[in-house]
């Protein structure tokens, strides 16, 4: 069952979008050597409760931390732990904001100091092929479409994509329908409507597509141990186009300002 959102929804989402995209910033101002995931995740945390937010991720299915932390080929769904970021570390941050009675959600891949030339170039991509996801999603198009712009294009530059874990509708609950792939077929799958707020979530490795989950029955990292990046935005299909409600604005301020 897919929940169309009015006007008014939306612009609630986007509020949640805001208050997300500035926790988001709070904690770029402190991804650097030396700082432990649980050290972020702390940050996250106090900055959206001091905001009348919640965090989205804690407690869910039992999830112990504000934000999945992923360094390297960690695809998605690390744990906040005691282990410090190291020169030439990628890290991905994903975190969740519950506000006004709406969920928006959006992730972020940096790059620590020396990142090699090779990574760097991986974390660009993946950046694009986000922006190239949220250009498909026009209404009218479908799921499919999305995930051939972002499939395509990746591909091509010698990447591969995870298929096991897929973008979703997010409203009410965190995960709605319909699921997102980052990859597929144009044409296929769900169709865009105006009033369906998705989140678009291109996970790209360095090497090959498939994933391993880790003992701890959460993480998820590459089969090849080679890295992997991760950027995501909340959007709102409308009849002018696809709104993008979650921003990178405020991290952006922090990295063009570091």
């Amino acid at each position: 069952m897919i929940h169309l959102k009015s006007e008014e929804e939306i612009e609630l989402i986007k509020v949640s979008g805001d208050l997300l995209g500035r926790a988001h910033a709070e904690v770029a101002k402190n991804v650097k050597e030396g700082v432990t995931t649980l050290f972020l995740d702390k940050i996250a945390e106090e900055y959206i409760r001091d905001h009348q937010g919640v965090p989205s991720f804690k407690g869910y299915s039992g999830f112990p931390g504000t934000l999945c932390v992923s360094p390297n080929e960690q695809v998605v769904h690390g744990m906040p732990n005691d282990s410090e970021l190291k020169n030439g570390d990628i890290i991905s941050i994903d975190c969740g904001v519950f506000l006004n009675g709406f969920h928006s959600d959006s992730a972020y891949t940096y790059g620590i100091g020396d990142v090699a030339n090779d990574v760097e170039d991986l974390l660009d991509s993946t950046l694009k092929s986000l922006y190239l996801g949220i250009d498909s999603a026009q209404s009218g198009n479908r799921t499919g479409d999305i995930g051939y712009s972002i499939q395509n294009y990746v591909e091509k530059k010698g990447y591969s994509v995870v298929r096991e874990l897929v973008g979703h509708g997010v409203g009410r609950n965190l995960h709605e329908a319909p699921e997102v792939p980052n990859y597929g077929k144009r044409g296929r799958g769900a169709k865009l409507k105006p009033g369906m707020v998705i989140a678009i979530e291109p996970m790209v490795n360095l090497g090959k597509r498939q994933i391993v989950q880790e003992s701890d029955g959460w993480t998820i990292r590459t089969g090849d141990k080679k890295a992997s990046a991760h950027f995501e935005h909340t959007i709102a299909i409308t009849q002018n186009g696809p709104e993008v409600l979650t921003t990178f604005k405020y991290i952006e301020e922090v990295l063009n300002n570091g």
